[in-house]
């Protein structure tokens, strides 16, 4: 396929404002994953639309001999070889610092840093890159692994969690906007109480992010305002009121409600049948499910049976945005999670203009 073959979609409700945000404060997004198609195309399009400067990790003279094959121009994409970098005895003494912090020694520090995931992390945790972008060609736990070690957590946030954006403007009761966010998708298999709450409140300020507005919440239960309490119900509804008080505290405007069965949450005419309130005015914007498979497999399905478009997953609890994407990610999503990136990263400079968090 030629460079003039390539097509994107149409950018849609959400990925339009991400695109015209990024247009005026561009950011440096790192592929981990180079040595693919489908990044190279990405990379290629980001450059058109004027949004990034993407960064690709890899061997370079695959990544150039790939985008030749494929009729890509790189201009204005960064292609670096970790292993090659003038950065790595930087990143080397760095982690053999942090190493010793934790009382632990390093046996090969450049042989670990040269490893494109733990090279992309200490890129963005020490500003040298905005973004990361990952997935594509590894595992979901390496990913994981290389922020967690290098990245430095967000005060407050006691385990790393996921949230993914999806648009479906051709489905009924999705979002108020034709766009939902749901959490957690993709890491925390059994959330406490404590958990599901800073999830909601996190989840919460990432949707008002991308919608401007006040966002509503839902924390997804089989059961709805004790029509059936279990103990799963329970902690979603000591979780609601968790996240309420937190969102009071830190004066954060959100709309948050549950436990909520998901046609509740999402249909105005199932709420005013099974509410014995008014509350539930409109359809909810954030969908908090209790545990990883209930998120995972809803999103699957919405995806692959609904056809909604997803972006993600956006990677929650860290001081750097990053994202983890599946194996199977379309050009598409891939385009689009890459931009959400970004627009996280304006984000973190706005309120850490210093590029430090205490």
């Amino acid at each position: 396929m030629s460079e003039e073959q390539i097509q994107f979609s149409e950018a849609n409700a959400l990925t339009k404002r991400v695109f015209e945000t990024l247009k005026r404060h561009p950011k440096r997004i790192v592929f981990t994953e180079g040595e693919d198609e489908r990044v190279i195309r990405v990379a290629r399009r980001m450059v058109e639309l004027q949004i990034a400067a993407p960064i690709l990790l890899g061997d370079k003279l695959r990544i150039r001999a790939l985008a030749a094959k494929i009729g890509v121009k790189l201009d204005f994409v960064n292609v670096m070889d970790p292993k090659q970098s003038s950065d790595l005895d930087l990143f080397c003494r760095r982690l053999e610092k942090m190493e010793k912090y934790r009382g632990r020694e390093v046996a090969d520090a450049r042989e670990m840093m040269a490893r494109p995931h733990n090279f992309a992390a200490m890129m963005i945790q020490y500003s040298q890159a905005d973004g990361m972008v990952s997935g594509n060609k590894a595992q979901p736990v390496t990913i994981y692994r290389a922020l967690m070690n290098f990245v430095k957590p967000m005060p407050g946030v006691p385990k790393l969690f996921s949230v993914v954006a999806m648009v479906a403007p051709h489905l009924q009761h999705f979002g108020s906007e034709d766009m939902l966010f749901l959490t957690d998708c993709g890491v925390n298999p059994k959330p406490d109480v404590n958990e599901l709450a800073i999830s909601a409140i996190e989840a919460g300020k990432l949707a008002r992010h991308f919608m401007g507005r006040t966002p509503r919440v839902a924390l997804l239960s089989h059961s709805t305002h004790g029509s059936m309490p279990t103990d799963s119900s329970k902690k979603v509804v000591a979780a609601t009121a968790m996240a309420r008080e937190l969102a009071h505290r830190q004066m954060i405007e959100l709309d948050i409600d549950g436990e909520l069965q998901a046609d509740v949450a999402l249909d105005l005419k199932a709420a005013e049948t099974k509410l014995a309130d008014s509350r539930a005015e409109t359809p909810a914007d954030v969908l908090v499910f209790p545990n990883l498979d209930s998120g995972h497999i809803a999103f699957k399905l919405l995806q692959h049976v609904g056809g909604a478009q997803v972006y993600g997953h956006l990677l929650m609890g860290l001081t750097r945005p990053a994202a983890q994407v599946p194996v199977t990610v379309s050009e598409e999503s891939l385009l689009g999670t890459a931009a959400m990136v970004g627009a996280e990263a304006i984000k973190f400079r706005q309120m850490y203009p210093d590029g430090e968090v205490e």
